[in-house]
């Protein structure tokens, strides 16, 4: 097929995804699908006129290729942002080098990630002069420094990301010096970042994204200027994300890293008065791991400052934060950069606990404020601060915890931040609807009313590949014997089926729960979320072949088990957020001032998102057949219930256990369909 390149954009990306097209005759295995061309079409033609556009595309619509076609054939500079890191390396090292070779297009492309995905030659250099047992492997993470063009630690290979070493080699948006660091011209973030910029298609993740909003960091460069493009897939992930880069964060780990970088200092011992005071923020850090590593999930500020003790430790902290930042400033420690850079994070990190300890501190004015240091890796205070309705609550996180705030409402800043850079804008993602409409995502991203929506049709047919049950007679959720009842209806048809599946349940109590109760039943190799990591985990579960696999809120999405592994999904209950979650409140009050219904509004769709994340597991490819079991009695009795199950694709619904039996028993491996 010739294609004319004189034709409108949207009918060449129509005619390259053809069956007979440049894609078809390049890529094995491919095949035209009328979806995706369909969607190819509507990117085309966004980006023709440089408008917003909102597509949901189910799995198995190609929609990758549909929108990286268009965009790499319209010439137009590109930055495309994903979820992960992991979905940053499929698009970037799979699916983009597919296309290129198909189209046979000169396209330079850059892929960036976050800054402690690079090693740091300055503080490797430091690790290397501080005696210890890790010297040999600093010695072969020296060696491949030398060697490596990149410096990524992917390509090292040897390195954990919970390794104790890596913090050691890596550099943070609180510990690295910017422009005034002696190895700067040599630093690798700062190459991949010029290589971006000089890029015409960049891949990005969504924490770099919002860093390029937030942020305006001396010498390093933005990512988005210039972009004519700017692609986001899984974006149905921006909004909660949003919530954290608008606002303020501070960690226990952030003042531990702290406290360990002052320890380095060599000009430490000459202050014995600045270690008595180091020794203190050290001791107060270990009291407030220990306070906020026990909360149970996010915990109101309000109530949390009631506890006896918890404000006077916040008080004490910023009281030794700032008497540390007056030490240093009148001691030799200030004389080279990198002591004024500690200075300036004891600052900084101050600032975020004076907002906690006087709430009307928060900047009045609507302006942004900024520091030199970018957050790009998940664990960072964003330069702009949004002014106005602030929600604060403290929160679990590793071995200690964070103090969290928020706008209550972030759509007027990142309206304001989109805005500023124009052109066409996509966002892509199997679940961004709730019942063919976009209310819900556009209200909380504050999209501008003319942005286009599109809703595509299913590429399965999960009429004929799948079966709901939803078990009679199960307790309410919520209650001390839900996980119990469920796990005592679905245990014949997980036997029936031969085990093969996920178990999604919405909190951790109840993946411990269920654990339990089949390690004594012990007929299913297990795999649960906690005992090992995710990857792991996934990969020992498609192993098996008859596991049960049993996870929370991170195993809704991203998780990808296609064929005879995964072919049962059992959900515990609809995935309602907690209620006493110090941001629910804050939106729920916020939409009851403004008269409307914040659980219709705001709560019910939000459960149906995040539902349909987690059922959109069971089927991820065209051979795929599978049972949906929904622990949830409320889907058939709540006034409710009609309109979650609307949003599930549509597939016949089994009532009586000898027809759940049956199904479940052709669902074995071999066994006839």
């Amino acid at each position: 097929m010739e294609i004319d390149t004189a034709a409108p954009l949207a009918r060449q990306a129509s005619e390259h995804l053809a069956a007979h097209g440049p894609l078809a005759r390049a890529i094995p295995g491919f095949s035209e699908r009328r979806v995706q061309r369909e969607m190819a079409e509507q990117v085309a033609e966004a980006i023709e006129q440089g408008a917003t556009q909102l597509v949901e595309a189910g799995t198995g619509t190609g929609k990758t290729m549909a929108y990286l076609l268009p965009a790499v054939l319209s010439g137009k500079r590109t930055v495309v942002s994903t979820g992960t890191k992991n979905l940053q390396d499929q698009l970037y090292q799979r699916d983009l080098p597919r296309l290129l070779a198909a189209l046979g297009m000169p396209v330079q492309t850059a892929l960036l990630k976050g800054r402690a995905n690079y090693l740091c030659r300055y503080r490797l250099k430091q690790a290397a002069d501080q005696p210890g047992q890790d010297s040999g492997r600093i010695l072969s993470l020296r060696q491949f420094m030398e060697a490596s063009e990149s410096g990524e630690l992917a390509d090292y290979g040897k390195l954990a990301d919970n390794d104790p070493l890596r913090p050691r080699v890596t550099s943070t948006a609180d510990n690295c010096l910017g422009t005034r660091c002696p190895d700067f011209d040599d630093c690798f973030v700062f190459a991949a970042r010029r290589r971006a910029l000089d890029a015409d298609l960049v891949v990005v993740n969504h924490h770099l994204l919002f860093a390029d909003f937030a942020v305006r960091e001396a010498g390093f460069s933005e990512i988005l200027p210039g972009a004519e493009i700017v692609i986001v897939d899984e974006a149905h992930q921006l909004p909660d994300l949003a919530a954290s880069a608008f606002g303020q964060r501070l960690s226990t780990r952030q003042l531990s890293e702290l406290s360990r970088d002052l320890r380095r200092m060599h000009a430490l011992a000459d202050y014995p008065e600045l270690g008595d005071t180091l020794q203190r923020l050290v001791d107060l850090c270990a009291a407030m791991e220990s306070e906020l590593g026990a909360l149970e999930g996010r915990t109101a500020w309000q109530r949390l400052r009631l506890q006896a003790g918890v404000e006077s430790l916040i008080s004490d902290t910023a009281e030794v934060l700032e008497l540390l930042a007056t030490q240093m400033e009148h001691s030799r420690m200030a004389d080279d950069e990198e002591g004024r850079r500690l200075s300036e994070r004891c600052q900084e990190h101050l600032s975020v606990l004076a907002a906690f300890l006087d709430p009307t501190s928060d900047n009045p004015s609507n302006e942004e404020t900024g520091h030199d240091h970018d957050r790009t890796d998940g664990e960072y205070t964003p330069a702009t601060v949004v002014s106005g309705e602030m929600v604060r609550w403290a929160e679990p996180l590793g071995w200690g915890g964070a103090l969290c705030a928020s706008p209550a409402d972030i759509s007027a800043a990142y309206r304001r931040a989109a805005a500023g850079h124009p052109g066409a804008w996509i966002y892509v993602s199997a679940t961004l609807s709730v019942n063919g409409r976009f209310d819900l995502f556009r209200g909380q991203l504050g999209l501008p009313p003319e942005a286009r929506e599109s809703v595509l049709p299913p590429v399965f047919d999960y009429e004929a590949q799948c079966r709901l049950w939803v078990p009679e007679g199960l307790p309410a959720p919520g209650g001390d014997q839900h996980t119990r009842a469920l796990l005592n209806a679905v245990l014949p048809a997980l036997e029936a089926s031969d085990g093969g599946a996920f178990l999604l349940m919405t909190t951790h109590r109840a993946v411990k729960e269920a654990a339990a109760i089949l390690r004594a039943d012990g007929r299913f190799p297990l795999f649960v979320q906690s005992e090992d990591d995710r990857a792991r985990l996934l990969r020992g579960f498609s192993e098996a072949g008859h596991g049960v696999l049993i996870g929370a809120a991170s195993f809704w999405e991203g998780v990808d088990v296609p064929g005879d592994a995964l072919r049962m999904v059992v959900i515990d209950k609809l995935p309602f957020a907690p209620p006493d979650d110090p941001v629910v409140e804050a939106r729920r009050e916020r939409i009851e001032r403004d008269g409307g219904n914040p659980f219709m509004e705001y709560q019910l769709p939000q459960a149906i998102l995040a539902l349909r994340q987690g059922v959109g597991r069971l089927i991820r490819s065209e051979s795929d057949r599978g049972l949906l079991v929904l622990g949830d009695p409320r889907v058939l009795s709540a006034r409710y219930g009609a309109k979650v199950l609307r949003a599930l694709p549509a597939m016949p619904r089994l009532a009586h256990p000898e027809d759940v039996l049956s199904f479940a028993r052709s669902l074995r491996p071999g066994s006839p369909q």
